[in-house]
């Protein structure tokens, strides 16, 4: 079995692909001096509410928080006798190589987005990651990753303006049902919602009009629902698009002679 380690600044998945499907994901909050140790006893104790027998022999970690992969890495070295691929490290090949700026480093997360998305979808297309940070990623008519766009995360969003402003509360994300608040929590709320509505309909006008050709948008991350809620922002909304391009880079990396 293979596992999937995909750690973002807020949260890690796992996930355990079985060379068929994917078994199961479960999510744990990123935090570098979580141990190797106590992260076997969290991941064995959630394997055995599950009831099957975990035989993992390969492991890929994307790690956009890097001072987690110490940790993880001995995780898979101690526990599963298996040394890890790292995305976005030299000895860790990809099916078509970034074009970027040179010196440029791109996320692992947007690497493998790149590659899930283009398996799926083909290419000239953008993924919209809603994670810590809400990133568009363009995949190019090969495959490869071809730069994109970072912007503050929603929720991130929000705690930057309830820290910022004393007066202001900390709310819930949602769709308000008008967009003139008549009150703090529904003014904020409609700011958020459809100033990232308004974001996400601009940057992707703005991406087809410099590409100068349609482009397909995948939407993934925990709040890609919320706002695709009659918009028709996206063409689909992929749950588990990183981990899926975790597993592919692990295949081809394996094909490779490399895993």
């Amino acid at each position: 079995m293979l596992l999937c380690i995909d750690t973002g600044n807020t949260n890690t998945v796992f996930s355990i692909w079985d060379g068929e499907k994917f078994l199961a994901h479960w999510r744990i909050s990123t935090d570098h001096r979580r141990t190797a140790d106590e992260y076997y006893v969290w991941l064995s104790t959630l394997i055995a509410v599950r009831k099957f027998e975990l035989q993992v022999n390969a492991c890929i970690i994307s790690a956009t928080a890097p001072r987690v992969v110490f940790n993880l890495r001995v995780l898979c070295n101690r526990y599963f006798d298996t040394r890890p691929l790292v995305v976005g490290k030299p000895d860790c090949l990809l099916p078509v190589p970034p074009r970027v700026d040179e010196g440029t480093r791109p996320g692992p997360d947007r690497l493998a987005n790149t590659v899930g998305a283009f398996d799926r979808h083909g290419g000239d297309t953008v993924v919209v990651d809603f994670g810590t940070a809400t990133n568009f990623d363009v995949v190019d008519v090969d495959g490869a990753y071809v730069g994109g766009v970072i912007a503050p995360g929603v929720n991130l969003s929000l705690e930057a303006l309830h820290m910022a402003a004393a007066a202001l509360p900390h709310v819930d994300v949602t769709m308000p049902e008008r967009v003139i608040g008549t009150n703090t929590v529904a003014c904020i709320q409609s700011g958020i919602f459809w100033g990232y509505i308004g974001l996400i309909e601009g940057i992707i006008k703005r991406m087809r009009a410099e590409r100068d050709r349609p482009m397909k948008v995948v939407a993934t991350g925990g709040l890609a629902p919320l706002f695709d809620q009659g918009f028709d922002l996206f063409d689909h909304i992929e749950d588990d698009l990183t981990v899926h391009g975790l597993r592919l880079i692990y295949d081809y990396n394996k094909e490779m002679g490399n895993g």
